[in-house]
């Protein structure tokens, strides 16, 4: 009878513990998705600005605490808090998020085990899809406004995976999707 008190003990456990992995993977999912908008509507306020290219496509340019807010809340819709919540850079950006269950182990016949609470960590990372392609110089046009052409930024030009994206400042047709940009995985 004890052994099966014991192994109930043990499975009541180890189901908080997965619990907790599951609100740790969601939440960290979560910072590393809203990082990826935030990076994809900022591609239009780089448009003006080839200087600040490869910065965006590098991952570089998003509210660190947007995307931890997003992690708490993910993390709460699991029934857990966030404890920690660290941007990390290596190999790939993303974050590092820790959570804790707010649900106890339970009444067990482990004495101790009534108030403890499971605690897991997961990393999720953004992997940029997109290599810049170097902005061609205007050298000043085709015989037109040569003042005018050496202020409009060239064509931001993309390949992503095989993906060629030509975004040209003034004549907007069609944006690459978050998800075209930026990839978003679970490491460790």
């Amino acid at each position: 009878m004890f052994l099966a008190v014991a192994y109930f003990a043990v499975g009541q456990a180890a189901a908080n513990r997965n619990d907790a992995q599951g609100a740790a993977d969601a939440a960290a999912l979560a910072a590393a998705h809203d990082a990826r908008e935030q990076l994809s509507d900022g591609l239009l306020d780089t448009l003006r600005d080839p200087s600040s290219w490869d910065d965006l496509i590098g991952g570089e340019g998003f509210e660190y605490g947007s995307a931890c807010a997003a992690a708490q809340d993910f993390a709460a819709r699991n029934n857990a808090d966030t404890t920690v919540c660290d941007r990390v850079y290596d190999p790939d950006d993303g974050f590092t998020v820790t959570v804790r269950n707010r649900e106890a182990v339970g009444d067990t016949l482990v004495p101790g085990t009534e108030s403890k609470r499971s605690e897991a960590t997961a990393t999720a990372v953004l992997e940029s899809r997109c290599d810049l392609e170097e902005p061609e110089d205007n050298g000043g046009g085709n015989g037109g406004d040569e003042g005018e052409d050496r202020d409009k930024p060239p064509p931001l030009e993309l390949d992503c995976d095989g993906r060629d994206w030509s975004i040209d400042p003034d004549d907007i047709d069609l944006l690459p999707d978050p998800d075209d940009l930026f990839s978003v995985r679970l490491v460790d």
